[in-house]
C-alpha cells in the first residue's frame, strides 16, 4: 500500500472524485492559509444534488449512515485536492463529525469512521487524524451527517 499513490488507492476502491460541492451560501468549499487546508462542512446529496436527508438512527441505521459519511469524506477529498493540487500534497489533520442523531443515540463515531477509514483507505498513513464525532439536535436540510477536515499541505 505504501508504494502506491493516493490515485490509485482511491481508482483501486472502484472510486473517483467528484466535481468540489457548490457551497449553498455565502462561503468558499475550501480555504488555504498558512499551509493548512480548511474545508467547510459538506453533507450528503444525491447524484441530482438533492440532499440526503434523515436522523439516526430513528430514519436510517449506523450501517447507512456511514456510508453517507464516506460519500462526504470523498467529496471533502475533492475541495482539498483541488485547493492542494492533488491528493498526493495532503496530510489530514482534524476531522469534526456531526451526526443529525436521536437525542439517545450514543454511537456517532460509528457513523463518523465512514469518512475517517475512507481518508486512510485513501492517503495511507497520512490520512490518520484526530477527530470529533458529535451529535446535533438538527442539521442543515435534515442531512444526517455533517463533516469538515483540516489539512497540512505537504510540499
Amino acid at each position: 500500500m505504501s508504494d502506491e499513490t493516493p490515485e490509485q488507492r482511491l481508482a483501486a476502491l472502484g472510486l473517483s472524485l467528484p466535481p468540489v460541492p457548490k457551497p449553498i451560501g455565502t462561503y468558499v468549499p475550501y480555504r488555504v492559509e498558512g499551509g493548512f487546508l480548511y474545508t467547510s462542512g459538506q453533507g450528503p446529496r444525491r447524484p441530482d444534488g438533492v440532499p440526503v436527508r434523515g436522523k439516526v438512527p430513528s430514519e436510517m441505521g449506523i450501517e447507512e449512515a456511514y456510508g453517507y459519511a464516506r460519500m462526504v469524506g470523498l467529496g471533502l477529498l475533492a475541495a482539498a485536492a483541488e485547493g492542494a493540487g492533488g491528493l498526493s500534497r495532503l496530510k489530514a489533520v482534524k476531522v469534526l463529525g456531526m451526526v443529525n442523531a436521536d437525542l439517545d443515540f450514543e454511537e456517532h463515531p460509528k457513523v463518523i469512521n465512514g469518512c475517517s477509514d475512507l481518508f486512510v483507505a485513501v492517503l495511507g498513513e497520512n490520512g490518520r487524524h484526530s477527530r470529533s464525532a458529535v451529535g446535533m439536535g438538527s442539521l442543515p436540510n435534515r442531512i444526517p451527517v455533517e463533516i469538515e477536515a483540516i489539512f497540512r499541505i505537504l510540499g
